[in-house]
């Protein structure tokens, strides 16, 4: 598999963002939330991700920009850990919630965390 987040894999249809925090479910590792959505997609790819930070918390952009580049830089160094233990696929949204500004070592740890709490909630509702 290829450490990459094309354009492919990028979450970007306004109906499934909406769809997907209607009806997503959601696990938390702080300063990360997950919400996720089993979904098809057109495309050959099993994961479709976005990012968001608040602007609430965040008022400069500088900030905000810099945060979701650790996010997805992150998702995209682990993003193999989901992709090979999943047989559907899936949309996620990852959420930052924490109140200041983290460090690239926080963001992964916080990333490894959550996908093996969504790995562990995704094969405990499959058995």
């Amino acid at each position: 598999m290829k450490f990459t987040y094309n354009k492919s894999e990028k979450l970007k249809s306004e109906k499934l963002i909406t769809k997907l925090f209607s009806e997503g479910k959601s696990v938390s590792a702080y300063p990360l939330r997950l919400v996720y959505l089993e979904s098809t997609f057109t495309e050959a790819v099993k994961l479709k991700t976005g990012v968001s930070v608040p602007k609430r918390n965040f008022k400069k952009a500088v900030d905000r920009i810099s945060i979701k580049r650790m996010m997805r830089e992150t998702y995209r160094l682990h993003k193999h850990m989901v992709y090979n233990n999943i047989n559907s696929s899936f949309a996620f949204m990852i959420l930052y919630v924490g109140k200041e500004k983290p460090t690239y070592h926080e963001m992964e740890s916080a990333t490894k965390k959550i996908f093996s709490k969504f790995l562990n909630k995704n094969i405990e509702t499959n058995k």
